[in-house]
């Protein structure tokens, strides 16, 4: 397990994950998005399909498509590939997980995990990263996490358990498939009302594989942080504070 990050066991992480088979929906109306920047720097320049593994509802499969690639999304929840097909009829869809995605062997030139890494086998993964890109093809991993060096942050975090917060000197483990990584950071702020960041509590396995008893319990702690420890209104957009981090490495 790679120094610094999120130590899931495998059963664990199988059971925390099943919580995104379902709720796309809502997964997709308060989940941040990009950077554009970030999403650049990703892609190869000669680049021009991709395969976006663990995809979800699409939200980084949009910036691909706007970037003018001939996009496949794979994730193994049928409901938020769904969610995807429906916003973005010309990307193709495939049932399939980052360790198995069920793509021919190099067919494209970019291959992207977003959000999800925590929730791979890495070594399985990159060994099938390989496996469908193209010979000089790039990886490139990718995801958001909460600014936690603020207290405040860091005790919303908490309140919300936000389990993804890699420590500063996480380096993703990958195969002996893909050359020297390279990491870039941007930080920026999703600007959401309070309910919203509710309901960015409520997208997240630890709240969707709880029972009501915790599911209550976290949205009454919720509610009085921001609400009377905070002393945010009801109708206050706040700012959250956001690490976008990003990986890429290059198929040998």
């Amino acid at each position: 397990m790679p120094r610094g990050g999120p130590r899931l066991h495998n059963t664990r992480r199988i059971h925390l994950a099943g919580g995104y088979l379902d709720g796309g929906a809502q997964y997709d109306r308060v989940r941040p998005g990009y950077p554009p920047d970030i999403v650049h720097w990703l892609i190869p320049a000669s680049a021009s399909a991709a395969a976006d593994v663990g995809a979800g509802t699409g939200i980084f499969t949009a910036e691909l498509l706007k970037c003018g690639l001939q996009v496949t999304a794979v994730d193994p929840s049928a409901d938020m590939l769904g969610v995807l097909a429906a916003k973005l009829p010309a990307v193709d869809v495939v049932v399939g997980t980052a360790e198995a995605t069920g793509l021919p062997p190099s067919t494209v030139n970019l291959v992207t995990i977003a959000q999800a890494w925590h929730w791979v086998d890495p070594v399985a993964a990159t060994t099938e990263a390989a496996r469908i890109l193209t010979p000089g093809g790039r990886l490139g991993l990718i995801w958001n996490q909460l600014d936690v060096s603020l207290p405040w942050v860091h005790r919303l975090s908490r309140i919300m358990h936000a389990g993804d917060v890699y420590k500063p000197d996480y380096r993703p483990a990958i195969g002996p498939e893909f050359g020297a990584l390279e990491q870039r950071t941007i930080q920026w702020a999703q600007p959401l009302t309070t309910a919203e960041i509710v309901d960015l509590a409520k997208s997240r396995s630890y709240y969707r594989r709880a029972g009501p008893e915790i599911r209550a319990r976290v949205e009454a702690n919720l509610d009085w942080y921001l609400h009377e420890h905070l002393g945010f209104t009801h109708d206050a957009r706040v700012e959250l504070p956001y690490f976008t981090h990003s990986w890429r490495a290059d198929r040998r």
